[in-house]
Formats: C-alpha cells, sequence, structure tokens
C-alpha cells in the first residue's frame, strides 16, 4: 500500500477519525487541512443505498450551486447557423459545428462544459467515446441538450456552476462543491443545493436507507466523516 507524505499526515492528524462532523465543522475542517499549492476542489462522496445494477435505482440528475465552483467555467456550444450566433452572444467561449467536432477528434478538449442543440446530436454522437468518459457529453437529462431559444439560459446556468451527478458501479456519488479558497458559509450554501437535488432524484424503486454515508475531503487531503442527519437537515 502506497504511504502519504509527511503533509498529507499532518493534515490527517487535524481529523478524528472516529467523528463524524456537522457540515460546517467539516468545511472548516477541509480548509484547515488543505496544503496543497493549487486551490484544490472540495469533494462529496455518498455511499448510496441502492443496488447500481438495478434499472429502477439508477439516480442521476443535476445540481445548480448558488455560489459556482469558485473557478472559470468553458462552455462549448455544438450549434451551426442561427444558433451559433445566439451562443456566441450569449458567451460561449466556443460555438461551432464541423470544425469544432474535429478539433475534438484530434485531441482537443479546452472546455469544461459543451452544450449542443438537437439538430447537432448526430453529428457530435461519434464523439461519445472521446466526451463521455470524461462527463463532457451533451445529454437532455442534464439540460446540456436544449433548443436554440433555451441557449442563453442552459450557458448561463453552467457558468454558475450547474453540476452533474450520476451513481457509479460502487453506488458512490462524487461530486465537487467548490473550490477551498471559496467562503465557508459559501461552500456550505452548494452542499445544501446538491444534498437537495439528490434527494428529489431518489428513484422510486428504492426501499431502505436512500443515503447511507456521506464525507468531504479536499483533491488531495483526507477524507472527513458528515453526521448523516445533520447533513440531510440542511434540505429544505
Amino acid at each position: 500500500m502506497a504511504q502519504h507524505g509527511k503533509k498529507y499526515q499532518q493534515a490527517a492528524n487535524l481529523i478524528d477519525k472516529s467523528r463524524k462532523y456537522p457540515p460546517e465543522e467539516a468545511i472548516e475542517l477541509a480548509q484547515k487541512a488543505y496544503y496543497a499549492k493549487f486551490d484544490e476542489t472540495v469533494e462529496l462522496h455518498m455511499r448510496m443505498g441502492v443496488n447500481p445494477r438495478a434499472s429502477d435505482q439508477q439516480v442521476r440528475g443535476v445540481a445548480l450551486l448558488p455560489n459556482g465552483l469558485g473557478k472559470v467555467v468553458r462552455v462549448l456550444v455544438f450549434a451551426q447557423g442561427e444558433a451559433e450566433k445566439v451562443a456566441t452572444e450569449a458567451g460561449a467561449d466556443y460555438a461551432g459545428a464541423d470544425e469544432l467536432i474535429k478539433k475534438i477528434e484530434d485531441g482537443w478538449l479546452d472546455f469544461d462544459v459543451s452544450i449542443a442543440i438537437p439538430d447537432m446530436m448526430p453529428k457530435v454522437a461519434k464523439l461519445g467515446r472521446i466526451l463521455g468518459r470524461r462527463g463532457l457529453m451533451p445529454n437532455p437529462k442534464s439540460g446540456t441538450v436544449v433548443p436554440p431559444q433555451d441557449l442563453p439560459r442552459a450557458i448561463d446556468e453552467a457558468r454558475k456552476g450547474k453540476v452533474e451527478f450520476r451513481l457509479d458501479r460502487t453506488a458512490i456519488i462524487h461530486l465537487p462543491i467548490g473550490k477551498v479558497s471559496l467562503d465557508r458559509d459559501k461552500l456550505l450554501e452548494n452542499l445544501e443545493a446538491i444534498v437537495e437535488a439528490v434527494l428529489k432524484a431518489k428513484p422510486s424503486g428504492v426501499k431502505g436507507q436512500y443515503i447511507k454515508t456521506m464525507s468531504l475531503c479536499t483533491s488531495m487531503g483526507p477524507g472527513i466523516k458528515l453526521d448523516l442527519n445533520a447533513t440531510l437537515a440542511l434540505a429544505k
């Protein structure tokens, strides 16, 4: 098993592994335990009480973070004609059709969110293997395939911090709640929005305890167990 470095061990010593922390205290602790030279992301990990193999227990959705992720979000829009003009005027960093698709096929991926109009999806589909595994593929369920008239709203939401969540094969959801440099209260509000969104996405086929455990960590830091009841109480 790989050994952690000295800075990681110092950060880990700040955390009582036997405790489950209320969300406010956990966020403060994550900010204290942060030691990297870059602005780490604070991550939420949720172990779900669902069967990831059951079709009626898939958990998927989007959460709008009221305070964003604390970083500049680069938005790409697959569109052509008048829709491309709408996207550009709405502030998309990149907008286009065939030339963007070719550029991505050649290895370019300097964007954080991709949005498409429905007419473009047959062409965009061939990028599935490239974009899908990176979570960048436009999808109607995540609100990133929209008609031209909705492009300004979709671009604005992406810039503010719209994050998609999806159950993985081990029944865990991994989500960013913002950069460690954000104020504690702003990170707490983002956490609240995510908890609400995940609760609303509860599938009808789920029986028993929906969310089993939750924990926070920074990109490079140790995990901090969250008090489940106190964290769920954030949801309105």
